[in-house]
């Protein structure tokens, strides 16, 4: 592919990446307003939020399946196509049922933008600068994220009806599935050698097992450390004492940091190698965690972007590791199944914590979700293997 297709691909990729993230966490701050306009009780909100989540966790390694026979350019086409129409129907729903049908199926049509993207991308970008790519389109959807949801909140604020701006999202993501469809060459490629491949690794293409296996522990523990810290973080201030103003900015803080982070974490990779990148960021992840225990309030609090640094980076080294243990024809089942992982991680930790939290206290919770990191660091050595293997020139 010539240098100026992969950053075609690359740039719609990540406008991809902006829509779908930005459709996911703008919930957040439509909730409020569902609930102030149609009645809604904390029960239907929570129901809505899970509706979204849930469809997004269900169906991100189908659409891996499904995107081997049907390409994932074309698919991911579809899903945004999906995702779109069906915000354009959320700003027209007239009550609970609406709201909830048209965000599992934002959710549906969302679920197959990390795992097809992220095969485009390495498909894209086979070797040299597959984790800068991929540290970039993860940047991409933090931009989503806050994008969207200030978006919203400047709307309201200007006293424009909150319909408009979701309407609005839509026809971009109507506009978005059209751009895929003729931006991104098609990745659907039959290949004899891969089926004999995929006979030989059990239909999964996986060249290691250990390898792969230790990749998928690891981006559990990234993933219930992370969940965990953001869902929690804003409590363990407040009770070291920072008022609950300060404290209310700490998950923007951290992700912030995340987003400068997630890049990188990409480009360290490149350059350090996948094994020190990962020891690196886990270890500074868990100090950063373990610190905001014993520095003063303020201090943890002006930490917090530093850490996010870590905390987000680490999952770009993660996803951008897989081309490397997986047959290319095998990507998007692949990526389907680390971000399922991710995903299904990422709803049951802070009910974990929580529950935790309720029986020894938040600051052990806390000293808990540091100090799990650090077992990513004994995964990672059983990566060494498998990168030699697979002559990763950032092994």
């Amino acid at each position: 592919m010539s240098r100026s297709s992969q950053k075609r691909t690359l740039s719609t990729c990540c406008a991809v990446h902006v829509v779908h993230d930005g459709f996911s966490d703008v919930s957040y701050v439509l909730l409020p307003l569902l609930a102030q306009s149609f009645g809604l009780s904390l029960a239907q909100v929570g129901m809505i939020r899970s509706a979204h989540r849930v469809a997004m966790a269900a169906f991100q390694l189908p659409a891996g399946l499904l995107a081997e026979r049907f390409g994932e350019r074309n698919l991911l086409a579809i899903g945004t196509l999906v995702a779109g129409v069906s915000f354009v129907a959320l700003g027209f729903a007239p009550g609970f049922w609406a709201i909830l049908a048209t965000l599992f199926l934002a959710g549906v049509g969302s679920a197959v933008q990390h795992p097809l993207s992220s095969t485009i991308i390495s498909h894209a970008y086979p070797d040299e600068g597959r984790r800068v790519a991929l540290g970039t389109y993860n940047f991409a959807g933090d931009v989503g994220k806050f994008a969207f949801g200030s978006i919203v909140s400047l709307a309201v604020l200007a006293g424009i009806a909150w319909q408009v701006p979701v309407v609005a999202f839509g026809l971009a993501g109507i506009a978005a599935a059209v751009i895929v469809f003729f931006n991104v060459r098609d990745t659907k490629r039959p290949s004899r050698r891969g089926d004999a491949r995929k006979s030989a690794a059990g239909g999964w293409g996986i060249r290691d097992r250990t390898g792969f296996s230790a990749l998928c522990a690891i981006d559990a523990v990234d993933s219930i450390t992370r969940t965990g810290f953001l869902t929690f973080v804003a409590f363990l201030l407040i009770a070291r004492g920072l008022p609950e103003g300060w404290a209310a900015l700490a998950v923007p803080l951290i992700l912030v940091g995340g987003m400068a982070g997630k890049y990188a974490c990409g480009v360290l990779a490149e350059r350090l190698g996948v094994l020190r990148t990962i020891v690196v960021t886990e270890l500074a992840t868990g100090a950063g965690i373990l610190a905001t225990l014993v520095l003063p309030p303020l201090a943890a609090f002006v930490l917090l972007p530093l850490v996010g640094v870590f905390l987000q980076g680490t999952s770009s080294v993660i996803y951008g590791t897989i081309g490397d243990l997986v047959e290319r024809d095998r990507l998007p089942r692949a990526f389907g199944l680390v971000y399922t992982i991710g995903a299904c991680c990422g709803m049951t930790a802070p009910l974990a914590y929580g529950v935790i939290g309720d029986a020894i206290g938040i600051e052990a919770t806390i000293t808990m979700a540091g100090t799990l990191v650090l077992l990513a660091l004994p995964l990672a050595l059983l990566l060494r293997p498998s990168l030699r293997l697979a002559r990763s020139p950032a092994a």
